[in-house]
């Protein structure tokens, strides 16, 4: 008997005896008193066999027909050999219409062999508070994982920025975590919901440099900064460097969700390029999953700020100085630049430029807060030194003796007679 038929015991015991009455048994095992009736009914026919439960033993009447479990395992085999229960419960319902709760899907797959239950680690983390508002502060990190599983013959990057307050997802496959990449992101996202207060990120050399800082950075009162340090600075961004991988709790959670997902889906798609895959990421991905996993964050107000007359493409690029020649050229990574006519002011000719790469590819040069107007030069021809250019070559000459000339006689016949006697 189990301890819920043994209480019974007890209960329609004492009701059997008199001891107490029908309303106070009912109350004692939380059932009805028409229960309570039948009960004693049986207790009084049958002893103690008859509180079991009459189905005990027998299958149950809401089980699933065997030949629909027969069916949901099909595709799991085929398709979702390698997902977790819970994603293959979500895929039987959306492509196959098979709706099972993932603790069944699960006992299915341990049945079938097509899961392997793990054990997970217990890890003590110290808890955070999550940020109050919604833009407060923006989580970045990237993953290197094998999101499109060798298709292709190019595995890209995946950089994601997580809002800490709510968890919402926004993220982009790239070439590699660079500049470029991060840079493209903060854009896209500004662009969508405005500057966010601060981001969390970790030490990576993208944020933080070695380098001293350069005679002009001190007389600013600036540190040395990379690309992105200064694109930062510049919007009213704070950067708070993560002491930890762990620190970023968030978006390292978000990956070990993605990682298990997000290529598995991208295969059912067909997806192989990384074109494709950001435009899956746009147009449907990153919407459903903020849908599912994203929270309602303490606070109404959005903390994100206007771009107002911020100048998003010139801030998000590579910038670097150069100095104007003589002839109003400067040079950038072997390229030769014509400033133009109009554009020359004082002081330019030999005062310092920012050149700007933007991610468009375009090239932009400023002079104080003015841009030029330049114009792209061929490339110079190399110099040649001395030692390299090719010698003249001197045509052959040809001389014809006299007919009188030494050389046509014998040595006996020479004015001053033969050398040797």
């Amino acid at each position: 008997m189990s301890q819920r038929d043994r209480d019974r015991l007890v209960a329609i015991s004492a009701l059997s005896s008199g001891q107490i009455t029908q309303r106070q048994a009912a109350q004692q095992l939380s059932i009805s008193v028409r229960q309570i009736s039948r009960l004693l009914s049986r207790y009084e026919k049958e002893g103690d066999a008859g509180l079991i439960h009459r189905a005990r033993g027998e299958p149950s009447n809401r089980r699933i027909d065997p030949e629909v479990k027969v069916r949901a395992i099909a595709p799991h085999k085929e398709h979702y050999s390698d997902f977790g229960p819970t994603h293959a419960a979500e895929k039987l319902a959306q492509r196959h219409v098979l709706e099972f709760s993932k603790e069944t899907v699960r006992k299915w797959m341990i049945e079938a062999g097509l899961h392997k239950p793990k054990r997970r680690k217990v890890v003590h983390l110290q808890w955070r508070e999550r940020r109050p508002c919604f833009g407060e502060m923006l989580q970045i990190d990237g993953s290197q994982e094998a999101w499109l599983e060798g298709r292709g013959g190019f595995q890209p990057d995946l950089i994601n920025a997580v809002d800490d307050a709510t968890g919402r997802v926004f993220m982009q496959f790239a070439p590699a975590e660079s500049t470029e990449a991060v840079m493209r992101l903060l854009r896209d996202y500004i662009q969508l919901h405005g500057r966010p207060l601060a981001i969390y990120a970790d030490r990576h050399s993208i944020y933080q440099t070695n380098q001293q800082a350069t005679v002009e950075q001190q007389l600013q009162g600036l540190e040395a900064e990379t690309q992105v340090g200064r694109a930062l600075r510049e919007l009213g961004i704070e950067y708070i460097p993560a002491g930890s991988p762990q620190a970023k709790g968030r978006v390292e959670r978000s990956f070990r969700t993605l990682q298990g997902r997000l290529p598995l889906d991208m295969r059912l798609e067909g997806i192989s390029d990384m074109h494709s895959a950001n435009c899956y990421l746009n147009e449907h991905y990153i919407d459903d999953y903020n849908e599912r996993f994203a929270v309602e964050p303490a606070s109404d107000y959005d903390a994100h700020r206007p771009v107002g007359d911020l100048d998003l493409d010139a801030i998000l690029s590579h910038q670097e100085t150069r100095v104007v020649t003589n002839d109003y050229t400067i040079s950038y990574y072997n390229t030769r630049y014509q400033i133009a006519r109009e554009s020359v002011v004082a002081g330019l000719r030999g005062g310092k430029v920012i050149v700007e790469r933007r991610l468009d590819g375009s090239i932009h040069v400023r002079f104080r807060d003015d841009y030029l107007t330049v114009s792209k030069l061929p490339p110079a021809q190399p110099k040649v030194s001395q030692r390299q250019r090719p010698k003249a070559r001197k045509e052959p000459t040809t001389v014809i003796p006299a007919d009188d000339h030494p050389w046509r006689k014998g040595y006996r016949d020479m004015p001053d007679g033969p050398i040797y006697p």
